[in-house]
Parts: structure tokens; sequence; C-alpha cells
């Protein structure tokens, strides 16, 4: 199936029948994991069972809390303590009984910690067919040996570049970043790049015994002398005497008199480097990064490896060149190279078993790179870091590498593998799903898509309601049967899409003109957004959509508005190469900035790296539950105040855990586990904090109760409701106040975000920009969205996402749909106009889903 051009294909709807009799079934007693009731459910093996149910109703409990959980913890009873501690383990599930369950391979969007060396050729196994490629039917230079297939990866020592170390990129400091103000004097604090505070003028005070002068200006000193200030990898340790002058402490040393103490000296360079690898420091890694420079390896011009190794040629190019190639493109280049090598002019026509080496190679590297174009990743090359893929891309890339792997009798356990899809891609996951499923296999998905849905052979609806109000099982069966259970919120959005009744269409009122963006696949383009509506932005994956919007767009208009786009410390190699690696935006906005005060930009990146960020803390309501306790009678006859109440402040929180709740247990043989603190059990807080009551409940009840509990808790408090209601608003009642960033997903992380916006009082003239908001949204939740959403439209406001999303589409003012394709083959405003016109566009692979 083509994945760039032509009309998409529509896989069918199943119409075969599904039994679940005692030889073909699954069978889950007493079920008790997370908000699960107690339930039993049987479900049929060797088909497509679907787990739907608005957000926080108890799929993944059910899918992957139990289900995955049981089959997992089956196959680690059976393999040595040893290898036990190599696998990432799930909690054992909360379960009576689980029968006739299969093997079972869970395919997440958790990408785990983010790696510089991960790339889409790792992920995929793809690179390592082509390192044997390169090593057997390469094209070498006259006179050199053959290399071994580890001399084309650039994680071995046999084939990394030794300057970047097969990073392909430098990290360095130069003296103009360390020294920012020549005319200081070290003194003076000249090094800027220096650590602040004690360490600082330690290392000043080591120079002196060094023999150095600190009360020069620095552009004064002898170059030698300052580059050896700057960059020398030696670490003396010299006698220091804090008190006494230059002159005062060579005099000392020549005299052996005893020093104050010993200290080691280590360069800015060592310390910016060293820091920035080793610290844990969110605050320390956000201060040395200033003073990094990161650039493509000169020695390998960032292809990673030794020149050795970029001699050799294949279908005339390098490893490295090859994979910079998209998928797309990859894969024409080596059906053209084993064309050839069948011929006798061909490639290699002179060593036939070279020929044959290269045919078969490069036919099976071809069969994985069709399997990721099919699933709508042509777009993508082998170098691509996978820290700077999707979520959804990344489980469809571990998806492909399953159907190549012609397993049979598997259960796939597979967390909405439709996200960031659009639908004409959603439909080549449905015939790769199928595939799977005719291998002799079984799927179990948790989606909210309604094509994935429809295509089920069977439909398990979680709920009704979210947290306490869902957990049971509202309907199990083929998915006719869910036509007549009226309490499914499921139900509706699969038989009656059609029925909702559209808003009327609000006109433009005015429009902001981009001339000549360049970004990414954008070249040159031109497009006009209108304001005061709502719009949507849609287009197949990988077309320009996100790098028009998300990317050009909202820098154009943070520019325009004279400010700097807020930016993320980076945590490590990954964030700053990515970082770097992000191109930027050329173009202009010719008119209309006179209609915009304010650009908000809501995106899906993490509202904090570590469990002490929390939903509480980010909306800013734990201040104000704060408050509140420190306004009890108690609190105040104590002289508590509302520091006393956070679990990041000494005085409050629990000195055991430091007041993460949790304690890292280190077990012999065996992973390390993350445990419940022994003193606090979990709460976080102190015993004389924990006395502290408010209407009943400590602090750290408090932040156990869900946003809809609370709301009911603090009903009597504006400020607290406010920005509950909020919460509310935008589907995430079911989560815990105190639930730790680290537990949310991108969706739940944006949302949090337009929730936290949606609290402030609305002034107009503010253009808000999302992207793909309905990320884990069942389609219910999607239409509470869009009333929140329209109520900053009609505020004065405008909405501007990229949607993949046709609930959300068809029901915009606008649609701007960029295409045609993927890649170098997008890049274009294929159709635009209200959702009608875009609807009866020819050219458009929107357009055929668009809902009338």
């Amino acid at each position: 199936m083509s994945t760039v051009t032509g009309e998409p294909t529509i896989v069918e709807k199943k119409t075969n029948s599904v039994l679940c009799d005692a030889e073909n079934c699954i069978q889950v007693r007493g079920a008790r994991v997370h908000n699960l009731k107690n339930i039993d459910i049987d479900l049929p093996r060797n088909a497509l069972v679907v787990f739907t149910g608005i957000s926080g109703s108890g799929k993944s409990s059910l899918a992957f809390g139990t289900l995955f959980a049981e089959s997992q913890r089956r196959y680690l009873d059976s393999v040595s303590p040893f290898a036990r501690r190599l696998i990432d383990q799930v909690e054992e599930p909360d379960v009576d009984s689980i029968e006739g369950l299969p093997p079972a391979v869970a395919m997440q969007q958790q990408r785990g910690a983010p790696s510089v060396r991960s790339s889409v050729g790792s992920v995929t196994t793809i690179s390592n067919g082509l390192r044997m490629l390169y090593s057997r039917a390469g094209e070498y230079p006259q006179g050199q040996g053959i290399l071994y297939a580890d001399s084309f990866s650039p994680n071995t020592p046999d084939g990394a570049c030794p300057k970047c170390h097969g990073i392909g990129r430098v990290f360095e400091v130069t003296e103009k970043m360390l020294v920012p103000d020549a005319t200081k004097t070290i003194r003076e604090g000249a090094i800027a790049a220096w650590p602040p505070a004690w360490q600082g003028k330690n290392l000043s005070r080591i120079l002196v015994s060094l023999g150095h002068d600190i009360d020069v200006p620095w552009k004064l000193l002898p170059k030698k002398t300052r580059d050896w200030i700057l960059f020398t990898e030696e670490t003396p340790t010299v006698p220091v005497f804090p008190e006494y002058d230059s002159a005062r402490t060579l005099e000392a040393i020549e005299n052996g008199e005893e020093p104050r103490y010993m200290g080691t000296f280590a360069s800015a360079k060592h310390f910016i480097l060293n820091s920035f690898a080793t610290t844990q420091s969110q605050r320390t890694k956000k201060r040395v990064s200033q003073f990094m420079q990161i650039s493509e390896c000169p020695d390998c011009e960032g292809k990673k490896l030794k020149q050795a190794s970029l001699q050799v040629k294949f279908a005339g190019l390098d490893i490295g060149e090859l994979s910079r190639l998209t998928l797309s493109e990859l894969a024409e280049r080596l059906r053209e190279a084993e064309s050839k090598a069948h011929t006798a002019d061909g490639l290699h026509s002179s060593h036939k078993e070279k020929n044959i080496v290269a045919q078969r190679i490069t036919r099976d590297i071809l069969a994985r790179v069709d399997a990721l174009t099919t699933l709508g990743l042509g777009y993508l090359s082998l170098e691509r870091g996978t820290p700077t893929l999707s979520g959804g891309e990344l489980q469809r890339l571990r998806l492909a590498t399953q159907i190549r792997s012609k397993l049979f009798g598997v259960v796939y356990v597979l967390d909405e593998p439709s996200a960031g899809l659009h639908p004409a891609d959603t439909q080549a996951l449905l015939g790769a799903l199928d595939e799977l499923i005719r291998a002799g296999n079984s799927l179990f998905v948790v989606e909210h898509d309604v094509s994935v849905i429809q295509h089920a052979d069977w439909i398990v609806d979680i709920g009704p309601n979210a947290g306490s109000h869902g957990g049971e099982v509202v309907y199990n069966g083929p998915i006719e049967g869910l036509r007549d259970v009226t309490e499914s919120h499921t139900r509706s959005h699969i038989f009656a899409a059609t029925a909702s009744a559209k808003k009327a269409q609000r006109a433009p009122a005015a429009w902001l003109k981009l001339a000549g963006v360049e970004r990414n696949n954008l070249q040159g383009l031109n497009v006009d957004f209108p304001l005061g509506v709502m719009s949507t932005v849609t287009g197949v994956s990988g077309s320009g959509k996100s790098s028009l919007v998300s990317q050009a767009l909202v820098e154009l208009v943070y520019d325009a508005l004279g400010q700097k786009k807020t930016v993320d410390e980076p945590n490590g190699e990954a964030d700053l190469l990515e970082r770097e690696l992000d191109t930027s935006t050329r173009g202009q906005i010719v008119a209309g900035m006179e209609h915009v005060k304010r650009l908000v930009s809501v995106d899906q990146k993490p509202i904090g790296r570590t469990p002490r960020s929390n939903l509480a803390t980010y909306t800013g309501l734990f201040d104000h539950v704060r408050k509140l306790f420190a306004s009890t009678r108690e609190s105040k006859a104590r002289r508590y105040d509302a520091g006393r109440f956070s679990f990041n402040v000494a005085k409050g929180r629990c000195s055991n855990c430091d007041g993460v709740g949790f304690v890292s247990v280190e077990l012999l043989f065996l992973p390390s586990v993350y445990s419940p603190c022994s003193v606090c059990q979990g709460q976080r807080y102190n015993d004389k904090t924990l006395e502290i009551s408010y209407r009943d409940k400590n602090i750290a009840e408090v932040l156990d109760l869900t946003v809809e509990s609370a709301r009911a808790f603090f009903e009597s408090e504006p400020l607290v409701a406010r920005a509950l209601d909020a919460l509310l608003q935008v589907g995430l009642g079911y989560l815990r106040l105190g639930q730790p960033a680290t537990e949310l997903s991108g969706g739940e992380a944006q949302r949090i975000k337009l929730a936290t916006e949606l609290q402030r009082s609305q002034r107009g003239d503010t253009l808000y920009v999302l992207d793909e908001p309905t990320t884990g949204l069942h389609p219910a939740d999607v239409s509470m969205l869009m009333l929140q959403l329209n109520g900053l439209v009609d505020a004065g406001n405008t909405v501007i996402m990229v949607e993949h999303d046709m609930q959300v589409a068809s029901n915009s003012d606008w649609v701007i749909d960029i295409g045609p394709g993927a890649g170098d083959e997008g890049g274009l405003v294929v159709a635009q106009g209200s959702p009608a016109h875009v609807a009866r566009s020819k050219s458009s692979r929107t357009a055929p889903f668009m809902l009338p």
C-alpha cells in the first residue's frame, strides 16, 4: 500500500464471527488492578480485541496491568534470577485467576531512557543488515582490505569515529563562551563557566598557589596561560592558603608551611563537560549547558564512522549517506541496486559471489523497510534518533519488527497504535494487525480511534465513567451487540458518528499571513491562518503539519511579539543533540500581527521530569491547598507556615525518603525495586505534619484525592475549585492531585497545561496553538475538550490545532490540509477552507475521511 501518493485504501470491515468458547478463551476472574472492581471476563483468542472506554475508565488496567502483567510474571518465574534482573518488570497483578493466557508481548508508547545512540536503524535492526551488506558486498577502494560488519557500526571501537566517539557531534567549549568579558580579572569572575560561590573561589585560590596572577584583566594574560587554565586535562593538587595574598602564598609553599587544605585544580572545560555528564541537578545542567557548543564532527562530517569505513560504497553511497535517506528513498535505491546485480553489466558483475550476497541481503532489508513504509513511516530515515520520535512512531517501529518475526500463538498487547496517525495511515495499520492475526496470534488493543474499534472482532467497553466511577465491564462481545448498551459512552460514536449536530461556522475576523516559510520539508511555503476562529491543520504523518504550526508559526509569532520560545533545560546528551539538530525557521509574517497580543503554545512535553512534579504543583492549586492547611487553628498554634506542607521542604517532609514517598531497594541478583517508604508509608510527610487536618483529612490524604473527589471536597474554596473545574473540563477528573509527572502521558500533560491556561481570565486576542490535543482521548472526551476550545474562540481568541481526529477537523471553522504525502512528497497546502470544502477536494488524502 502506498503511503505517499494515490487514493487511500480502505480496509474492509470484518464480517467473520469470533467465538469465545472454552477451547478458544482467556478467562479472567477477580481482577482488581487500580480501579477495576473485581471483574470477571472471558476474551477470545486469535482475534482483534479492542479495549475501549473513556479516559481513566480502566482499559489499560485490564489490558496491561492485568493480562500482560500476569503473562510476564509467569514467564519470569521460568527464568533464572540473574536473567530476571535484566528485564524491566511490571507489577504483579491483583487478580484471582487467569486461565488460557498465551505468552504476551507488550508494545507501549513508552520510550525508556533517551539515548543518543538509539536510532530507527538500531530499533528495527535494519542497520545490522546494512553493515553486513557493506562488509560483504561493498565497493572497496583499491588496496583496502575487507572490513567486518562491526567496522560499519558507530557503537563499536572498530567503527566509531575517534573524534566524536560515534555520536556524529562534538561537544566543545570556546574561550569566548567560557570568558564572556575579557576585561574582568579572574578574581572578579572572568571565567563565568566556573562554578559559583565557594567552588569558584576555591579554583581561584588554587591558581594563586600555582603561581598565576588573578588580579590582571583576562585579556592581558599570555595565551598559553589562558589556554591552560581553560582547557588543560591536568588536575594538580596543591596547598591552599585562603587568607594569604599571592606573595605570602608562594612564600608559605616554599617554606613548607602547613596549608588550610589541599586543593585540586580542574580546568573550566573539564568542569563543564564533567558536570553535564554526571550531575543529577537540573539546575546545574541548565547552567553548564549554556557554555557548551555542539557542532558536526569535522572528521566524519556527522556520519559517526572512521574514514576507512566511509571509503566503502554501495549503490554509489557510503553507509552514512545511505542512512540519511528516507526509508522510501532507501527502498528505491536498494531496488535499483538489486536489479543491477541481476545483469552482467551491473553491480559487481565480475564477482558472482558478491552479486548473490548483495541480492540476498538487499532482499531481506527491503522486506523490513516495506513493513515500515506500509505503516506510514516511509518519511523517517535510519539515522533518525529515537528521542525525536513520538510514542506512536516508536510503537509502529516495534510493530513492523514483530510482523517480520513470524511468531505465532502470541498475544500482542498494544497501546493506542493509531496515536499520531492520519486516517489514511490507520488503514495501513489495520492491514498490519490483520496480518498478525492471520499468522495465528491474538491482539489486545487499547484504542479510542473509531475506525479501529469498528474493525475489531470483539469489543470490551470499560466504564461507564472514569476513576472510581469506572472499572466495570459495560460490554463484552462482538461490535453489533454494543448498539443496545445505552450506558456506553462509546456506542453513540460508533453507530451514530454523523448524528451530532454541527455548530454554525464562524467567519474569520482577520488573517495572519506567513510568507516564504522554510522548515524541514517546508520550502518557501505561503500560508494564511484565519484569526478569531478555530482552525485544524491536517495531513498524513510526516507531511509537515507540526513543522508549520508547532515550530514555524510559533517561532515567527514569538519573534514578532518580541518574546523567546520557552526551552526546557537539557537533561543529557540526547536533549542537547536534539536541540542542536533542530533546524531553524525561515520566513516572515507579512500581515495580521496587530490582531495577536499573546501566544500560548500547548505541547505534549512532560510537566516535569521527576516524581516531585505533579498535577497539583503544576497547576498552582497546591499553593492554595497548603495555605488552607497553614490557616488551621492547630497550624497557627504550632507556627506552621504554608512551606511546612510542601514535600520539597525539609521541615515538613519525611526525612527518610526526602518527600518522594518511596525508596530504592537494591536486591542481589534481582533488579532494584521501588517500595513505599517504611517510615511514612508513601505519604511523603513526617508525623508532625500529618497531625494537621483540614476538614478531617491530612495533606497526604488530600493529595491522594482524584480531581473529581477534590472538587466536592473543596467546594467552598473558590480558588481551588476554579483550578479543579478547569481540569474536569478537559477530561482529567480521574487523575490524583499528587499523581507524579512521570506517570502522565503526553496527552495528559498537554491537557494539564491547557487546564492551567483555562483558569486565567480570558482577555481575547490570544493565539492558542495545540499539537494533537486529542491524543489518548475517547470520542466522548474529545467532545468535552472541543467545548472548552470553542469557549476560548467565543471569547475573542484564535485556536489553531494540528490534528488527525476527523471529529475535530469536521467541527472546525477552517481546515488546512498539508501534503500530499510525507517527507519530500509533502510540505504543500493541498486544500484549505471550510470542512465541507476540503471534503470535496480530489487531491487531499484527508478528504475521504472528513465526517459529513
